[in-house]
């Protein structure tokens, strides 16, 4: 292995003398590299070596339009909930995003009645949908169809809360009842 780093399009070497690895193509007998990572030459029993490029690290998960995430509620207001995305889709997220929830958002019905306090609470786990890439600090999510809102949710004494409606969850513990935008179960 060698630590010498290549960039897209540098070229390694001749085909005649490698085989094509991952992260390089061939193109007119030579050998370029595809992605920015370290070059490294495999040796194999009576063949050819491989030359190969590898990251160092894997691509982190990034948010688009129309992608599930899943989010940790960090502040509320009266007009929207700021949340921290974790996983986007299944992949969970190495950099830190940010996402808001407005209140038009929450349901898709009686938008104008909606309390984000009645949604969501801090520390709360969502499942939402991106709706707007936003602006240059945070993304647009939506909790409006019935698979998205709150997954998770702890109880004033600690205990993991359980859905009751679409709009309820209660304390195992105590059997409190707190008002949340649920989300349907898969």
């Amino acid at each position: 292995m060698s630590n010498e780093i290549v960039a897209p399009g540098q070229r390694l070497g001749h085909a005649q003398d490698y085989l094509v690895g991952t992260g390089t193509y061939c193109k007119d007998d030579l050998i370029y590299s595809s992605v920015v990572g370290f070059k490294q030459i495999l040796e194999t029993q009576g063949e050819k070596p491989t030359i190969t490029v590898s990251r160092e690290k894997e691509q982190s998960a990034i948010p688009e339009v129309d992608s599930i995430v899943t989010a940790k509620v960090i502040r509320v207001n009266p007009r929207f909930a700021t949340v921290s995305i974790m996983v986007v889709g299944s992949t969970p997220c190495k950099e830190n995003f940010q996402g808001i929830i407005r209140v038009q958002d929450v349901r898709a019905t009686e938008k104008d009645k909606v309390k984000i306090y009645n949604s969501f609470r801090p520390g709360d786990v969502v499942r939402a949908q991106v709706i707007s890439l936003g602006d240059a600090r945070s993304y647009y999510l939506s909790t409006a169809q019935n698979e998205f809102g709150v997954i998770f949710a702890q109880s004033v004494s600690g205990a993991t809360m359980i859905p009751i409606s679409w709009q309820e969850m209660q304390c195992p513990k105590t059997k409190t009842i707190e008002l949340r935008k649920c989300a349907k179960p898969f």
